[in-house]
């Protein structure tokens, strides 16, 4: 940590956070940047989707968006990888910069726009690498000019059927006009019927199982959120990921970029999305998995958000400001909690204090 705080951070906040993040993605193709230090412990091991992950903490989509580093990513000691967002068609996003660091908030601002190389190119990486086991789940979009969102879903499914581990369809990002509309009731039927559909048909086809989940924004009103429970009940997705970036520019102190267009994460997302998942726990009971994600930068914010009603924990923001070994220094802290709390596995930490964090107030986006 020393080494990544007194010589590589301040390197790599010298210049463009976008060129950074494509320099550090380098760096892990050319092998390992430190020394791998996993920690293998059962008592980390969570048995959920039909999968087996090693220990809790995944990365979240958004830092692999086109599938050049999955193996990388677990030599780092996360439990799974999450590549993408990948849409059908090659599309270079929104116009740089496009990335804008915070950091006396410990946050990050993107206008990204699903900036990716299409399906062929990762299909390609993932089929490559498909012997070599890990958990890799496939995070799919929609073409910013799709003439069907949900379309696209369904081709994102088909395409990576036989390569992903899980499937995250991203209807929560606000950089692309319109997709968040998927998340109103009647277009939420309509992309969760569709999907569940396609899945069977591929089920039946191929004889494998692909759990897919669907990740929500943070900016949800109490009302949407019981509209989406109502739709998750009749169309029951196999997880939810909770949440996305938010438009919600609360209590910041950066005034450089704090006013910046585009989805904010990090730090002062952690309450937040927090309150919303604990709110969205309490309305889909405890059977549903949900991956907690949105300014897990420490042990203690993994404790809080996995206690809220998280089942599986991502992050990507705090590792650029905590360095590459914060997976692994998470796991470590959350086994001297159990010790520490006489708790002998995980999961018994999910949920807990659920009730306690849903009767805080949202704020606003």
């Amino acid at each position: 940590m020393s080494l990544f705080k007194n010589l590589l951070r301040p390197a790599l906040f010298h210049i463009d956070a976008e060129r950074a993040h494509k320099l550090s993605l380098a760096a892990l193709k050319c092998g390992p940047t430190m020394p791998a230090a996993s920690i293998k412990d059962p008592r980390l091991e969570v048995d959920l989707l039909g999968l087996k992950f090693p220990n809790p903490i995944g990365i979240a989509a958004g830092f692999d968006k086109n599938a050049e580093v999955p193996d990388a990513i677990l030599r780092l000691g996360f439990g799974f990888s999450e590549v993408g967002s990948l849409t059908p068609r090659p599309q270079s996003g929104n116009a740089k910069p496009r990335v804008f660091r915070l950091p006396e908030d410990g946050g990050i601002i993107n206008r990204m726009g699903f900036n990716n190389d299409g399906h062929a190119s990762a299909l390609a990486r993932l089929q490559a690498r498909s012997s070599r086991g890990g958990i890799v789940g496939v995070n799919i979009g929609a073409n910013k000019d799709s003439d069907d969102f949900i379309a696209d879903y369904e081709i994102g499914l088909s395409t990576f059927w036989q390569v992903a581990d899980y499937f995250t369809a991203n209807i929560s990002s606000p950089n692309t006009p319109g997709l968040r509309d998927l998340q109103a009731k009647d277009a939420l039927s309509e992309l969760l019927k569709r999907l569940a559909e396609k899945q069977q048909q591929l089920q039946q086809e191929t004889s494998l199982p692909r759990p897919v989940l669907v990740k929500i924004s943070p900016d949800l009103s109490e009302s949407q959120m019981d509209d989406i429970a109502l739709v998750l009940a009749e169309y029951p997705p196999d997880g939810l990921i909770i949440s996305n970036t938010t438009l919600a520019r609360d209590n910041l102190i950066n005034t450089e970029n704090s006013n910046q267009t585009g989805g904010l994460s990090g730090k002062p997302l952690f309450e937040k999305s927090t309150i919303g998942l604990a709110k969205m726990r309490q309305r889909v009971g405890t059977e549903l998995p949900i991956i907690g994600v949105g300014g897990i930068d420490s042990t203690e914010t993994a404790v809080q958000k996995l206690q809220a009603g998280a089942n599986l924990l991502q992050l990507y923001t705090g590792m650029v400001f905590q360095g590459p070994d914060l997976a692994t220094k998470i796991n470590a802290g959350l086994l001297k909690h159990m010790n520490r709390e006489n708790i002998s596995h995980v999961s018994q930490l999910t949920g807990i204090s659920c009730d306690e964090w849903a009767s805080a107030a949202l704020s606003s986006a």
